[in-house]
């Protein structure tokens, strides 16, 4: 039986490579308003929002350098908009502009360490 707050064979956790601890950090934290937990020089919890301090949904692992490509991580907005405004402000380079899809919108982005993430946001009514 799985512990709560934990989905059998959901995707429970995520570790993120990134040359930069505190360039992650403040990337994320601005862009997404994520909260973190340090631990040390060696890695960073990523809080799961809604959460408390010992609920991770994530980590920034530190690395030598990155590759990017592999998994593409998608996040939720509210304001798909508003989230794309933030991702330029933070100087990331947008990928794809906002395009439909059935049954929503969404963009992609490269995160500081080259990352590709997107985000998205449900078809309006």
């Amino acid at each position: 039986m799985s512990p709560p707050n934990h989905i059998h064979h959901a995707i429970d956790y995520i570790e993120i490579p990134v040359t930069d601890l505190a360039r992650a950090k403040r990337f994320y934290g601005e862009v997404f308003g994520w909260r973190f937990n340090d631990y040390g020089d060696q890695y960073v919890g990523i809080r799961r929002p809604g959460g408390g301090r010992d609920e991770e949904s994530g980590g920034f692992r530190p690395v030598e350098s990155v590759t990017p490509g592999g998994v593409l991580l998608i996040l939720f907005s509210d304001d798909l908009d508003a989230s794309l405004a933030a991702v330029r402000a933070a100087g990331a380079g947008v990928t794809a502009e906002p395009f439909e899809f059935p049954g929503g919108r969404r963009f992609h982005f490269h995160d500081p360490d080259g990352h590709e993430l997107a985000v998205w946001t449900p078809a309006s009514e």
